[in-house]
């Protein structure tokens, strides 16, 4: 049993320690060999994120996510747009420095890209469109509110675009209240020419618009529509409405059984493709659907499918082409549109694929991926090519550090059931010494863990093997990634099995000799935070240390605070709190709070609108007023949920890595001090 934190010996330990402490803390952010992963690197660390062929396969173009300096500036990080030629590998950045652009797509003559971006001079978010063949971006469309998505008609003159609509003036006072949830603003759908002046038409669909797609031969228009704009009906209820461009008028309606993912129009405009979860009890959109365009139940083309589909795109009027994930791998497949013909054409490798893109003709596959060795990256594949061609290297740095092995772990549940998840090894380890140990959980809790990169700002991975300890990230039943049934495992069981295999795999990581069990921490965040909290009440003998960001401990007051109720209850609890107040009560954390000794630090963004940050002040106060553990509660004004500036992530990452490192490895006892030491700033080889 864990009881280090409160021992007699270790506050005489303390004492010794404390002022020292104060004056050099436990780790630098530079205090280590130049070739190791460092805080800093996950501060400077660019992505590559969508990428998009031309239609003639010519070109691939692509975003960049700069991340500002966090020592000079709190803000999200800034996204270039770049191109590079397929056939020569040159890559040319379009618009680059202090601009972020968005959704970038081809227009359809192939001789421009067009992107959403707020530039100098906006009040909202418009439409760009840059040559390729140089010349500055002009704007094509504009709106009195920003243009969320949008899609171009063949014709290449015509727009259909998403925006909210405009509110009117309620009132002259100085004063105005906020209208909880009733003044959420409708996203409408509006059809306009580009390069116009003319004022955009709404088509008058009834609901809340997401997304919209024109039918490549007519004029129709396929819109995911939600019953409102409130998030729950945009995560449950979104559903695809076919409509007239002229009229508005509604001429087919899809009837997808569960959540909403991608949807496309085949090439002859007779049938749409979707991504959509099985019925309304499905966690996440994952099996891939055909249906005709005038309407109905779509056919699942994999039906009892154990993975899931990530995205998609037709290959030809009979013939799509998507990325999947089984368990921790990917795959890249083709099959008919009436379920025929399922191909494998690449193996998984050593990248993790996230999302494609494809010419017109399908000779020419552009991919977002990443592996253990490297975040997201541009990767090219045409048909008889062997294996992925790299397209960019977006942090050359890497290749001068160290990093530690990364591998595929089995492990069984107390029940049987079959788990894996990604261990990261410590960097360096004496012989068969036992190490400490990191559990990351992930959120949602549908979501899961790919045998790709694994680092960020909130994830420690080749950070903490860097510094001794072994990371490892499960995906435990209810996770997605292994079909329907795998992930309804967890339903109706708040914190039961499901975090039971947390502790399976802490066990299994014990018994093969790798890892010291009095030297366990855990963190997550928003479902994963869940886990961190009743890891760290409900099973405090086992748990070292814990870091929770924006997580929930308390599942009565969670439903009625959040702002998915219904997603909680379709997907989750399987059951209202009015049913069995004592059952919501008993798989709380603050249920707990007793008998909590693990020392505990809660971090949480202030604005978080999912999980309410009382959810945090909760535990903070019962662990607080139990007195029988360390427990700190920061802030971060202005994040929801997640940190998205630059300051705020890094000072996350130092905060919950010096956490881990006093209770794991260091003096244990008191908290560290309140301030951080940032360090300072150094040069990234290629980051700047």
């Amino acid at each position: 049993m864990y009881t280090k934190a409160y021992s007699a010996m270790t506050r005489i330990r303390v004492v010794v320690l404390l002022a020292a402490l104060l004056l050099a803390p436990l780790f630098d952010v530079q205090a280590q060999s130049d070739d190791v992963f460092t805080p800093y690197h996950i501060a400077k660390m660019r992505l590559v994120g969508a990428t998009a062929v031309s239609p003639d396969g010519s070109k691939i173009a692509y975003t960049l996510s700069v991340p500002r300096d966090p020592y000079e500036e709190n803000g999200p990080a800034w996204t270039e747009l770049h191109i590079v030629d397929t056939a020569t590998g040159d890559d040319q950045p379009y618009i680059t420095g202090k601009n972020s652009v968005s959704q970038i797509s081809w227009t359809p003559d192939g001789q421009s890209i067009s992107f959403l971006s707020r530039r100098s001079g906006d009040n909202t978010t418009s439409l760009y469109v840059i040559p390729v063949n140089g010349g500055e971006a002009r704007k094509a469309a504009s709106f009195r509110t920003s243009i969320l998505a949008y899609d171009w008609h063949p014709d290449g003159e015509r727009l259909v675009f998403i925006a909210e609509e405009p509110k009117d003036k309620r009132s002259d006072l100085p004063y105005k209240p906020e209208i909880y949830e009733e003044e959420t603003p409708q996203r409408r759908v509006w059809v306009t020419t580009a390069f116009s002046d003319v004022e955009p038409r709404m088509l008058n669909v009834e609901g809340s618009a997401y997304n919209a797609r024109w039918n490549p031969v007519s004029d129709q228009i396929a819109i995911a529509v939600a019953p409102s704009p409130y998030i729950d009906d945009y995560y449950m209820y979104q559903r695809v409405k076919v409509v007239d461009a002229g009229t508005g008028a509604v001429v087919s309606e899809i009837e997808n059984p569960g959540k909403l993912g991608k949807f496309a129009w085949s090439p002859d405009g007779s049938k749409l493709a979707l991504i959509s979860g099985a019925d309304i009890n499905d966690p996440a959109a994952g099996r891939l659907m055909v249906v005709p365009a005038s309407g109905g139940k779509p056919t699942e083309l994999l039906p009892g499918y154990e993975g899931d589909v990530e995205d998609f795109e037709w290959l030809d009027a009979s013939t799509l082409r998507y990325t999947t994930v089984r368990g921790v791998e990917t795959y890249f497949e083709q099959i008919g549109a009436d379920g025929s013909g399922r191909t494998q054409l690449l193996d998984p490798g050593d990248a993790s694929l996230l999302a494609f893109s494809m010419s017109r003709d399908g000779r020419v596959v552009s991919f977002t991926a990443d592996s253990p060795s490297h975040p997201n990256e541009a990767f090219s594949w045409n048909p008889g090519q062997n294996g992925l061609k790299r397209l960019t290297d977006s942090n050359p740095w890497l290749s001068g550090l160290r990093l530690a092995r990364q591998e595929v772990v089995k492990f069984k549940a107390k029940d049987g059931l079959e788990l894996e998840g990604i261990l990261i090894h410590p960097l360096e380890r004496r012989g068969s010494e036992r190490v400490p140990l990191i559990l990351v959980v992930h959120g949602g809790p549908e979501s899961h863990y790919k045998n790709g990169w694994l680092t960020g700002y909130s994830s420690f991975g080749q950070l903490a093997a860097a510094r001794g300890f072994a990371v490892f990230y499960p995906n435990y039943r209810g996770s997605t990634g292994r079909g329907v049934a795998f992930s309804k495992l967890s339903q109706g069981d708040p914190a039961g099995l499901e975090f039971d295999d947390l502790v399976d795999a802490v066990d299994h990581l014990i018994e093969i000799g790798l890892v010291d069990r009095d030297k366990v921490g855990v963190t997550g965040g928003s479902y994963g935070g869940y886990a961190t909290a009743w890891l760290s009440t409900r099973y405090s003998d086992r748990f070292a240390a814990g870091v929770m960001f924006v997580g929930i401990s308390n599942k009565i007051s969670k439903v009625g605070t959040t702002d998915i109720p219904n997603e909680e209850f379709l997907v989750h609890a399987r059951k209202r709190p009015w049913e069995n107040w004592q059952f919501f009560l008993e798989r709380s954390p603050i249920y707990y709070a007793e008998n909590a000794r693990t020392p505990f630090l809660i971090l949480y963004g202030k604005e978080d609108p999912r999980v309410n940050p009382g959810q945090s002040h909760e535990l903070y106060r019962h662990l607080k007023l139990h007195g029988k553990a360390p427990v700190r509660l920061v802030l971060y004004p202005g994040e929801g949920h997640g940190n998205r500036n630059s300051t705020a992530r890094f000072d996350y990452t130092l905060r919950s890595l010096r956490w881990m490192e006093h209770y794991l490895k260091g003096p244990g006892g008191e908290k560290p001090p309140v301030e951080i030491d940032y360090g300072q700033p150094f040069e990234v080889a290629g980051a700047n």
